[in-house]
């Protein structure tokens, strides 16, 4: 297939690269190196190694693993590059690192110092809300995170060699990206016995790509490979995940915010390896210790990031029932009829407005607020989805 501008990814499917130059198929073929493997959030030397010793295919090299994040706060950014490179001469597997969505000089910075995978991940502060990084312009592949068919498309087409969920990391909980798998797969299952006429159609409702539309059709898988990521805590929520679909797992929190995080990290390497095997499984889960605490995402205490719609336009904000309304990005967006926020610009500041938010809370008054993909119920007059 020299000079056709195509390379073959799983069988007889096809991408289409950018240029003839790209090394989008070196870089989807380093992806594939890690399937059936577990990669796990370190934040030391020491832990990486722990990591690499209990069978990790892969480290990802961090300053602050999610759960501190969302307990600390603050702007997260992409961690310091000396932690980094102390982190790989400590290690022999390959090792990844984060760097904030839309912000290419971080992914260059990355790239300098030898990083083998990028993560363009939402874990970390946004850096722009409305574009994602090229990745076709990086010798190096890059993962991103995904909630549905159509969201993983799009960060394909941008150059990304591997996909993951994005579900609630930093929680311990599952629920979220059990949610997203499931959606990822069900759209699949609709796709692959769909009339190819009708595929036009069914990429413009997800908003991607026809062509990778058509070839994950055929291949009746996404194009790269698919980890799980987010709220995995223990070895049968590996094995779930495993058996749901993915091709391997991402571990954050959950081995070094538990009891004994050398025995989980190489009991959930051996669940993913051993994902069909309820025997196995059952050996590996015993005597791990404490798991971490987790989050209960049905807690009214738990801050969601959302949407608040407001005629036309939709603001950025928190909602937690217990404290009341926060804006925290303090802009608006015009809503487009499909569904997008464009034409960004400063929110003025109306005090009356904010009154209204802050006392129709408080009264309890009925609204719409879109959080983490979900429709919620939650309170304030004259505020909805844009119909």
């Amino acid at each position: 297939m020299a000079g056709s501008g195509v390379v073959t990814v799983y069988g007889n499917g096809a991408i289409t690269e950018t240029t003839k130059q790209s090394p989008f198929s070196v870089k989807v073929g380093l992806a594939q190196m890690l399937r059936g493997g577990v990669i796990m959030d370190v934040v030391t030397p020491e832990q990486a190694r722990v990591a690499e010793e209990a069978g990790a295919c892969a480290v990802m090299a961090l300053e602050r693993v999610p759960a501190d994040i969302r307990a600390q706060g603050g702007v997260a950014r992409m961690s310091d590059p000396q932690l980094i490179k102390e982190i790989k001469q400590a290690v022999t597997i390959p090792v990844m690192a984060k760097a904030r969505i839309g912000h290419f000089v971080e992914a260059q910075i990355l790239e300098a110092i030898g990083i083998d995978y990028v993560d363009e991940s939402e874990v970390l502060t946004l850096a722009d809300d409305e574009n994602h990084i090229n990745k076709h312009n990086f010798r190096i592949p890059f993962v991103c995170g995904c909630r549905n068919l159509g969201e993983a498309l799009r960060r394909i087409r941008e150059g990304a060699a591997m996909i993951r969920t994005k579900g609630e990391a930093g929680t311990g909980n599952i629920i979220e990206a059990v949610r997203h798998v499931r959606s990822v797969m069900g759209d699949i299952r609709v796709l692959r016995n769909m009339d190819d006429d009708e595929v036009f159609t069914f990429a413009k409702k997800l908003q991607a790509p026809y062509d990778l539309v058509m070839q994950t059709k055929q291949l009746g898988r996404l194009p790269v490979v698919h980890f799980a990521a987010g709220g995995v805590a223990t070895p049968a929520d590996a094995a779930l995940m495993m058996q749901l679909g993915c091709d391997g797992v991402f571990v954050g929190s959950g081995v070094f915010k538990s009891g004994d995080p050398a025995r989980r990290a190489r009991a959930i390497v051996q669940a993913v390896t051993h994902y069909s095997d309820p025997e196995v499984l059952a050996e590996v889960s015993c005597g791990l210790g404490e798991a971490m605490v987790g989050i209960n995402l049905n807690d009214d205490k738990v801050e969601r990031e959302g949407f608040w719609y407001y005629k036309d336009y939709v603001l950025a904000c928190q909602i937690c029932s217990s404290l009341g309304v926060y804006i925290v990005h303090m802009h608006v967006s015009l809503v487009s009829e499909s569904g997008n926020t464009t034409d960004d610009f400063k929110l003025p500041t109306d005090e009356n407005l904010l009154n209204r938010i802050k006392n129709g809370f408080e009264e309890g008054k009925d609204l719409v607020v879109c959080a983490m993909g979900e429709e919620q119920i939650c309170a304030l007059k004259d505020i909805g989805p844009k119909n």
